[in-house]
């Protein structure tokens, strides 16, 4: 089930929050939390029914066995604790293992070594990514003891819990637990919940009428490439770009839903995305970009494998790993590996600049004018190059395109561009001789795709995101506080519960739903 589908909004939501809201009146608390969790197993459930015993077995698994380190003393039983930690750890990256990557592992082997061993295909457990790491998550804070056992159905809840439960954010236990039991006056509900309608809609409008829109021009592109096809510069770029925002729009889409419809029901979820593209390094980016999963490599792998705390080669062999593991958590395929160890290059890169720029006495801090908007677009040219290998279906389509990027298949324009361009003072024969092209049959849409790749550029590196417009509620957790900085000099524009802000989202609305006569999948549910 879709948050952008018809079945969703006007039927799934409005019964839950229906019965939701009357058993919680009804002073029933505990039965809330019960009507939320078999709403979300529905909702799990939608797609695939048979999906269900494995989350299941998974929640009782792991439950079992946190409660198990939990009773274990801190001082007394460290290796009994330990033991079950190890043993939990291994069983659920086990299970995802199997699931995830066995087929990619298995087709490397056979030609790596030319076998011709087969398995049945195994089809992959929708949300297994995300519910595994949160519940390894819940697993290391127990034994660290920054988490402590709760109840069942309250673990329950927040493994499945719709909202978040398919592509997250990822959720610290110690933040959404304690929730559960909160019993928040009637009036903080209602500011709760027509905080979350309004993201919500925003969310919905980034899925619905951006990211959507340009979806046309990255598969014409990317599917191309894949057919073997010579990619001009224009053609190359376009595509590239327009992933790049289709990206952006769909997930930063998808984590606005997902917190708006957590306020909904009282609850707050960490912030997942903060103008990631308005970052001026790569170690900027990853403080933006996809959140939740950054603070989970940093905290459950980085810190674990020692960090920087053993010397600088160590870091930067730290950095990959962390990079070329959290790329193969994306996907069973070479081109996740190479997107996050590129990452892993660029990061340790940046953490060496920074190092020699302290070394030689200055203030990686500040930095001129001129310098942010050249860190900003290199930082923002080598993400978009990335992209790439995590888009393409295969590496060869990947350098396809990359090869087109450069400029090595040329420059095609449309053919109607020859004559126009011709009577300024024969501005078409010029370009032709220094080897531009004119042709119909291009995978460049002209002025229309150039519009929608400067419009969409002015918002993510100049307007205000979600959470800026927001900034006078607490609508999400803030994991990255102090470390992202934005000040919003002008506050006219904030949202505030007022008749105009109403009638803006009404009509948001309205746009929205005369667009979902075709509703698309999330581009991160297939991880």
């Amino acid at each position: 089930m879709l948050f952008n589908s018809y079945i969703f909004l006007f039927v799934f939501l409005p019964v839950v929050l229906s019965g939701f809201y009357l058993i919680k009146c009804s002073t029933y608390h505990h039965l809330s939390i019960a009507w939320l969790f078999a709403s979300s197993l529905f909702f799990y459930a939608w797609w695939n029914p048979h999906y269900l015993v494995l989350i299941l077995c998974s929640i009782l698994f792991n439950y079992t066995l946190g409660r198990e380190i939990g009773y274990h003393p801190v001082s007394s039983q460290p290796r009994a604790r330990k033991a079950c930690l190890i043993i939990g750890v291994g069983i659920n990256l086990a299970f995802l293992g199997y699931f995830k990557y066995t087929n990619f592992f298995i087709n490397n082997l056979n030609h790596i070594s030319h076998t011709q061993i087969t398995v049945a295909p195994i089809v992959l457990p929708l949300a297994i990514s995300f519910f595994t790491f949160q519940q390894i998550a819940y697993l290391m804070d127990i034994y660290r003891g920054t988490s402590q056992e709760h109840r069942f159905l309250h673990y329950a809840l927040f493994v499945t819990f719709f909202p978040h439960l398919i592509a997250g954010p990822l959720v610290h236990p110690h933040e959404m637990l304690p929730q559960f039991t909160r019993q928040r006056p009637w009036r903080q509900n209602t500011r709760y919940f027509a905080i979350g309608m309004t993201i919500f809609i925003i969310g919905l409008c980034k899925k619905t009428l951006v990211a959507d829109s340009v979806s046309s021009y990255v598969t014409d592109v990317f599917d191309a490439a894949a057919n073997g096809e010579h990619l001009t510069f224009l053609e190359a770029w376009g595509g590239a770009l327009s992933y790049t925002y289709q990206l952006y729009f769909d997930f930063s889409g998808y984590s606005d839903m997902a917190i708006g419809l957590a306020l909904l029901f009282g609850i707050r979820l960490p912030l997942n995305f903060y103008s990631p593209y308005k970052a001026i390094n790569i170690i900027d980016f990853w403080t933006r970009w996809h959140m939740s999963l950054s603070r989970f490599l940093f905290t459950y792998l980085y810190i674990p494998l020692r960090g920087n705390r053993k010397g600088t080669i160590r870091q930067c062999i730290n950095i990959l790993i962390v990079m070329g593991l959290g790329g193969l958590w994306h996907g069973a395929a070479w081109g996740f590996v190479i997107w996050g160890t590129l990452h892993g290059i660029y990061l340790v890169i940046n953490h060496l600049w920074r190092w020699l720029r302290t070394s030689l006495g200055q203030d990686v801090e500040k930095n001129t004018p001129l310098g942010r908007f050249f860190s900003r677009s290199l930082t923002f040219f080598l993400v978009v190059v990335a992209w790439v290998f995590f888009r393409a279906k295969n590496l060869t389509s990947a350098i396809a395109i990359l090869n087109g990027m450069l400029g090595v298949n040329g420059l095609t324009l449309w053919k109607t561009y020859y004559a126009p361009l011709n009577r300024l003072h024969g501005l078409g024969d010029k370009l032709s001789a220094w080897g531009v092209g004119f042709n119909d049959d291009i995978h460049f849409r002209g002025k229309d795709e150039i519009a929608w790749l400067i419009a969409l550029s002015l918002v993510v590196w100049f307007a205000p995101n979600t959470h800026q417009l927001m900034s006078k509620y607490k609508a999400a957790i803030n994991i990255y506080r102090g470390k992202v900085k934005d000040p919003i000099k002008k506050t006219w524009f904030l949202w505030r519960p007022t008749l105009f802000w109403a009638i803006v989202m009404a009509l948001l609305a309205v746009m929205v739903i005369l667009n979902l006569s075709s509703a698309s999948e999330f581009i991160y549910f297939r991880f």
